[in-house]
């Protein structure tokens, strides 16, 4: 069984990590992917804003790594899928093409205004994936 959890350095989604590390945890053989889309118009903000690609790299880093952590420290192995584009669309692109069997995504992520706007990334692809969704507030 694969289970995917998509993540973006929110809260919620830190929380949705915890939730999907411990349903690995009690079933057997299921292999966690841990998904992080490199949004293209927030890159280009975060390039202009950052002093080299390094700390543009760092930046990014420091979004991922305290869910490795916990999956490491919970002895989950993980596959980290880094994705670059729309984070709703690639989402949705990766988990229907590589057939994964459950999602698991934070209600909310870090641009609280375009969510109320635009409608959130969970919301659209709650509607546009082909497996069970789990939505952690």
């Amino acid at each position: 069984m694969r289970i995917a959890v998509a993540i973006d350095g929110s809260e919620n989604a830190l929380r949705a990590a915890k939730y999907a590390i411990t349903l690995v945890q009690y079933l057997s053989e299921t292999h966690l992917e841990v998904i992080y889309v490199s949004d293209y118009d927030k890159a280009k903000d975060e390039r202009l804003l950052s002093q080299s690609p390094e700390s543009l790299t760092l930046k990014r880093e420091q979004k991922v790594h305290p869910v490795l952590k916990i999956a490491k420290d919970a002895g989950v192995k993980t596959k980290l899928i880094t994705l670059k584009g729309n984070p709703s669309q690639e989402i949705i692109k990766y988990v229907n093409s590589e057939e994964i069997d459950q999602l698991v995504i934070g209600s909310r992520g870090l641009n609280t205004f375009q969510e109320m706007v635009l409608g959130s990334v969970s919301h659209k692809v709650m509607k546009h994936v082909d497996c069970p969704i789990t939505i952690v507030k």
